[in-house]
């Protein structure tokens, strides 16, 4: 039979090799192959690679990466890492910048004169003012606050925080003390002692620094910190966290303050957190039992405000911050740090570490004010400046 020749590919003629020619490839049995002949075996393309190749092996011309090397997922996940770290760095740096910004760093601790000396616990004092600053008639009606001119303390705690756990100590503010002599914060001028009075009194006089002035006066309690928050910016701060949650024990109604409660779990907006902190006449011990609600709700407060789903959502944190630091104001030496640290030793006492008391009280004074048990006071105190548990008892 005639042998017919195969169409010519139109590509570079195939170079003779010579090992066909010694038995070692298909052309062996049809002779000599000669240039420009292709018996389509001589390629090893199909069945076999010269050189050694396995089956089916791809060329290297033919690969979709040609000369690519496998990724480096060790780097490319040290350089995300690093990336991710800078950006919450910038991210918590720019946030402690803007809300110190906000901070009113309005009392001067310096102006009070004659102070105890530092204890080894860090004790702020927390004031609660019936401020009505930036409200509207409207919002006045709706949280039931009135609309008297000026403020006065509505609440006032010390806090202090110990490596021996923290203790919470309300003052109520019908307490009756001595008011001793001070220095004006605006006048600067030296006044005499007043003599007794109830606490709230000292406020009313001279503002903040004449309230810590007595408070030390009479407690022998150096205070470091100071903050306090009017109602508008009490009751902003608990919308923003979305209301917090309560168990009220025994339900209770005060037209006065408008509180309408049923015992039970609930959440608490901040209309409903305002008149729960404020109310007094629906208690038989009317100033004892409102401080406990205080210490209660404030616990309650710092537990939720002092979490990862709150400090580390910038949806959470920022109208939180936003919502209190602009009512919220602290002696000119508090940082950020220091308040975030007020928070915490709060969230402590919620959580067991720690105790919360009403100041020890002994009976009833002039203006049917409450007397201090100062043996109690003194021992109190004693404790907190050494750093030791608080074992003193208070209503």
């Amino acid at each position: 039979m005639r042998h017919v020749q195969r169409p010519q590919v139109p590509q570079q003629p195939p170079q003779y090799d010579p090992q066909y020619d010694q038995g070692q490839g298909y052309g062996q049995g049809y002779g000599q192959q000669q240039p420009g002949y292709d018996s389509g075996y001589n390629t090893g393309q199909v069945y076999g690679a010269p050189q050694g190749g396995g089956r089916g092996t791809v060329p290297p011309q033919y690969s979709t990466h040609p000369g690519q090397p496998a990724p480096d997922w060790r780097r490319r996940l040290k350089i995300g890492s690093i990336v991710l770290v800078v950006a919450v760095v910038g991210w918590s740096v720019g946030t402690y910048a803007w809300a110190s910004s906000r901070m009113r760093n309005e009392v001067d601790l310096a102006k009070v004169i004659e102070r105890p000396a530092e204890g080894d616990c860090t004790t702020y004092l927390i004031v609660g003012s019936d401020s009505r600053e930036g409200m509207s008639a409207e919002e006045k009606k709706k949280l039931h606050t009135g609309s008297a001119e000026g403020k006065r303390t509505d609440s006032m705690m010390i806090l202090a925080a110990c490596g021996s756990g923290n203790t919470m100590i309300s003052l109520p503010r019908d307490s009756w003390v001595t008011i001793p002599s001070f220095v004006g914060s605006e006048s600067g001028k030296k006044y005499g002692a007043r003599g007794g009075s109830k606490l709230n009194a000292a406020y009313a006089m001279d503002g903040p620094e004449l309230l810590v002035r007595t408070v030390e006066f009479n407690t022998g309690l150096r205070i470091d910190h100071y903050a306090e928050i009017g109602f508008a910016g009490f009751a902003n701060i608990v919308d923003a966290l979305g209301g917090v949650e309560m168990n009220i024990e025994k339900g209770f109604k005060d037209k006065k303050s408008g509180a309408d409660f049923q015992a039970g779990e609930q959440t608490l907006n901040g209309e409903q957190a305002l008149a729960f902190v404020r109310t007094r006449y629906a208690f038989a011990e009317s100033d004892l039992a409102r401080t406990k609600n205080q210490q209660k709700f404030l616990s309650a407060l710092a537990n939720q405000a002092a979490t990862p789903g709150t400090i580390l959502n910038p949806f959470a944190l920022y109208p939180t911050l936003g919502a209190g630091l602009d009512t919220l104001i602290v002696d000119k030496d508090m940082s950020l740090y220091d308040l975030g640290k007020m928070f915490f030793a709060m969230k402590g006492i919620s959580g067991g570490d720690g105790k919360s008391m009403n100041i020890p009280i002994s009976g009833r004074a002039p203006q049917n004010s409450l007397k201090w048990d100062m043996p109690k006071v003194k021992q109190l105190v004693q404790q907190i400046q050494n750093d030791e548990k608080v074992t003193v008892e208070g209503k």
